[in-house]
């Protein structure tokens, strides 16, 4: 199934491996019947011939286990239309290790995490990555403050970040970590093809630094931010340096061509108008090496300089997949066939680097470039930016706390309905929590739910009646369903969660507003509408059952209870979400999925009288 890179040197050091997870694992199955019946050409620039593995990952299938989630999987393969599986390179940006893992970290995760379960519901051959970025000078500045290796800080810091991977439920492939000794390797390898290409020169840097972000301004540009850094609102540093330099200017045409003919390369259009202007401006060379400090990559033939933490950061997508290493790489036999990747997902403070430094950086490489790049944006409180100074930062126990209160999947809808998706900040507010919890998961979801498994277990003993012919007036439950599906999985493709999760929200309320306007508990009085009643109760169901299906990437949890009381269908989630998945004579028990509670503080504690 889904592979990783050898067990390096440094990762035997620390007593780990790299980590696949459970629920990767139990796609394993589904992915490898798709692989079965393709061996897929990719036709990348870099290599040509066909994608290599496909043989293997049938034969892994085979030995894939990871619990009931894997014997859920097993019985949807086994029903699964055959389709040629597209593979799909979904990615988070590497947390950097000198933070501690906070709200934006969850959520960028958490959408990242909802596409790559939806494209495994296509049948698709998802490759989930995340990580740990961990060189640079603040590493190596706050690893001496506290009397330690920055190896060490390193080691336990990504550890955190890997811990909160687990404990939201992220899907993910692979973890990476920048001091990966197959990673550095390959990143020494990226930049000597870079000098080879001469696309690097040495040169000397005279100007400004953003210390907090690791990025150099020109006098022109740090003038206009009045010499503060854009995104911490800290003083500049004034810098001279002896640096590498990458030619950027030289990729100006380019990259104006880029975004001027490829609305979707950068999403939302907020952020592609943005990058326009700053294009507009003209492109200097950046330096891609600092001499100021030890901890990072060595550059290929001048150790004195280690490589910028940016660009050894950036090439993680591609040394993840072992394009660095050659085209006889195991890693690379395994994974070619997954790059470019689909999405890049990050928050819009890194726009710049992804969108602009790395097309620049593949095209100088002669790599095919990533579909899309998508930077959402910050999570805010009461209207104000959230900071530590301010006291209204939502930390990592501030979210374990709501996380503990409401269940993960409840946390999960919310960060996703209400999250920054698109070009505007979203305001976290405890009140909106408890709103949101009580609204579309407790009266909507659950209420629907609770009424329909019980009117079917008191009526017809717990077993799914049969739909029969017959016609309700005012009300097509198939059609109005199906055209909330379609607007759920045309939202999903373009990464707008809000919206697919409120096609399936749709569904719910027709199911509500159709059981007020049949009454079906008066037809159980009258036996001469015995055949009203059953398909009355059938149509709220199998519309349950596949709001419930389309739910699932963004809830996987509270879907499996739904799927354990009532089954969510066989196949894809195409098929799954077809009229009539639900089969007559299916035992269904009582289901309550969410529980009422009371609301929290902003600190994500109890509420006090």
């Amino acid at each position: 199934g889904t592979t990783t890179p050898p067990t390096t040197t440094r990762a035997v050091a620390r007593g780990q491996r790299p980590m696949l997870s459970t629920t990767s694992r139990a796609c394993a199955a589904r992915t490898a019947l798709a692989r079965a019946t393709t061996a897929r050409c990719t036709g990348l620039r870099f290599s040509g011939g066909c994608a290599p593995g496909a043989k293997k990952a049938v034969e892994g299938a085979s030995r894939a286990r990871a619990g009931g989630v894997m014997t859920m999987v097993r019985r949807r393969c086994a029903t699964m239309t055959v389709r040629a599986a597209q593979p799909t390179f979904v990615t988070t940006p590497i947390y950097y290790v000198n933070d501690q893992p906070h709200i934006g970290h969850v959520y960028t995760s958490t959408v990242a995490d909802t596409y790559a379960r939806y494209r495994r519901a296509k049948g698709d051959d998802v490759f989930f990555l995340t990580g740990t970025d961990e060189h640079g000078l603040k590493v190596e500045q706050s690893a001496a403050k506290r009397g330690v290796d920055p190896q060490a800080l390193a080691d336990e810091n990504s550890e955190k970040f890997r811990a909160v991977m687990q404990a939201y439920d992220i899907s993910f492939d692979e973890f990476i970590r920048t001091t990966d000794d197959y990673h550095e390797r390959q990143v020494k390898n990226f930049v000597k093809l870079l000098q080879d290409k001469d696309a690097v020169y040495l040169g000397k840097f005279e100007g400004w630094y953003d210390e907090g972000q690791e990025e150099y301004y020109t006098e022109t540009k740090a003038k206009d931010l009045d010499y503060k850094s854009p995104i911490s609102g800290k003083d500049m540093v004034r810098s001279s340096e002896e640096n590498y330099y990458f030619r950027l200017s030289a990729y100006q045409s380019q990259l104006e061509a880029l975004h001027a003919e490829n609305e979707h390369f950068l999403t939302p259009s907020a952020r592609r108008n943005e990058m326009i202007q700053r294009l507009n401006e003209g492109l200097n060379d950046v330096p891609i090496s600092r001499t100021n400090f030890s901890w990072g990559i060595p550059m290929p033939n001048d150790e004195k300089h280690v490589i910028y933490v940016w660009i050894d950061a950036l090439m993680n997508y591609i040394t993840a997949i072992g394009l660095g290493d050659g085209k006889d790489s195991e890693l690379l036999a395994k994974r070619e066939k997954y790059w470019p990747a689909s999405v890049h997902i990050m928050a819009k403070e890194i726009s710049w680097f992804h969108s602009v430094i790395w097309p620049a950086l593949l095209m100088a490489l002669d790599l095919p470039l990533p579909q899309r790049v998508h930077a959402h944006g910050f999570w805010i409180r009461e209207g104000r930016k959230m900071s530590k100074s301010l006291g209204n930062f939502v930390d990592l126990d501030c979210m374990n706390r709501f996380k503990e209160h409401y269940g993960l999947d409840a946390m999960r809808y919310y960060l996703a309905v209400e999250g920054p998706i698109g070009a505007q900040d979203a305001n976290f507010s405890a009140e909106r929590v408890q709103e949101v919890y009580s609204s579309d998961l407790v009266n909507t979801m659950g209420n629907s739910v609770s009424r329909t498994t019980a009117m079917i277990n008191k009526y017809f003993d717990g077993v799914v009646p049969s739909e029969g012919d017959v016609k309700f007036d005012n009300w097509n439950m198939t059609e109005r369903t199906s055209e909330q599906v379609q607007l759920a999985l045309a939202a999903y493709e373009a990464l707008d969660l809000p919206r697919a999760a409120a096609a399936a929200k749709n569904i719910i309320m027709d199911v509500d507003l159709f059981i007020s306007e049949t009454e079906p508990f008066r037809m159980a009085k009258d036996e001469s509408k015995r055949d009203q009643l059953n398909a009355c109760l059938y149509q709220c169901l199998e519309s349950l059952r596949i709001a419930a299906v389309l739910l699932e990437p963004l809830m996987p949890n509270k879907m499996a209870e739904f799927d354990a009381g009532v089954g969510l269908g066989e196949g894809t989630i195409d098929e799954r979400t077809k009229w009539g998945g639900l089969k007559p004579g299916t035992t269904v028990q009582k289901l309550a999925l969410f529980p009422r509670c009371e609301g929290l503080d902003e600190n994500g504690e109890p509420i006090k009288a």
